[in-house]
């Protein structure tokens, strides 16, 4: 369910239509396209830390099955871009992604955008955006029924100041204080890519007493910035109220917290990605009340980590939803 909702606001941005509603997108295999990307993405690549040795992924068939999930989104992002430029097409009320970025094709400008550009562009958005929204709504539903008094106190913010009879818009979320702090507190335990973009040094430097040449691949290690005990309280307990009256942020300015990295290589989603996950979760707070099938108890759902370029979590989160009728 949260895959789905994930994969529907970005194609809804994108494309102009809903995931689920089937169309090019089934026939493409377009779920299962994604899953085998962000697989290929998220697996251990000898190259990142060898260079010289990249020739392995030929001989481990990972270059060639690279190759073949490519080949798919391009086809796929062939038909929905030309399906774009077609002058005859039903325009919607606001502009999808596509819209935009055929525009800027067309444009006259001194740097120009060329149809791999925009395909790049697309595809960066899905690797980057469907995975992680899903990841982080699901360790935000996990953590909030492993701390029922957590819940309790955001689901009555939710339901005051969204009042019984309307959806959660945007508008709300500068009064969810609380809310906020719970988001920061998921991103804090649970970053969406718990190893951020790689980086590489520009010339030779040294940090604390470590020579570092020109040309070097870093990478920063989010996860474990955000459990450091040195800069936090109890790192492995999740205690939203850490954030209540802190000016702490996940925009890149503290470094005690940097889900989205920092600088201008910083994931350039931060807004749209955190109203995602903040508008679905706190409307599944406003129409539900949540608990675990009966047997089931708190201790017994795993907390273990699955390795990838996302950090899922080992067993799928399975809980009973009750609507709220006030």
């Amino acid at each position: 369910m949260l895959g789905l909702y994930a994969n529907d606001v970005l194609c809804r941005v994108a494309f102009g239509r809903d995931f689920s509603a089937g169309g090019d997108y089934d026939r493409h295999g377009f779920q299962k396209m994604l899953e085998e990307y962000q697989v290929l993405l998220g697996g251990f690549s000898i190259g990142d830390f060898f260079p010289s040795m990249e020739f392995v992924h030929t001989l481990t068939g990972m270059k060639a099955r690279l190759q073949n999930t490519f080949r798919r989104f391009d086809q796929l992002f062939d038909e929905l871009i030309k399906e774009h430029q077609n002058p005859n097409r039903e325009k919607e009320e606001h502009k999808d992604l596509v819209d935009v970025l055929v525009e800027i094709q067309n444009r006259a400008d001194d740097l120009p955008l060329t149809m791999d550009n925009v395909k790049a562009i697309i595809l960066d958005m899905f690797a980057a955006g469907t995975d992680t929204t899903f990841i982080t709504l699901d360790w935000g539903m996990t953590e909030l029924i492993m701390n029922p008094k957590v819940m309790e106190r955001a689901q009555a913010e939710v339901r005051r100041v969204v009042g019984e009879k309307r959806f959660v818009s945007e508008s709300d979320l500068p009064h969810l204080h609380y809310m906020n702090a719970v988001i920061k507190e998921i991103f804090r335990l649970h970053p969406p890519a718990p190893v951020l973009v790689p980086r590489e040094s520009m010339e030779d430097i040294t940090i604390d007493g470590y020579d570092i040449p020109a040309k070097t691949r870093f990478f920063v290690n989010a996860w474990a910035i955000g459990r450091d005990p040195e800069s936090w309280e109890n790192p492995e307990i999740f205690e939203p109220e850490r954030f209540m009256g802190s000016t702490i942020d996940f925009k890149g300015q503290d470094f005690e917290l940097i889900p989205f990295g920092a600088g201008r290589r910083s994931c350039p989603a931060i807004t749209f990605g955190t109203a995602t996950v903040e508008l679905a979760l706190a409307q599944l707070l406003h129409s539900f009340d949540w608990e675990l099938p009966t047997g089931i108890q708190r201790k017994d759902l795993d907390m273990t980590e699955v390795f990838g370029i996302t950090m899922h979590r080992i067993s799928p989160l399975i809980v009973v939803a009750t609507p709220w009728f006030p």
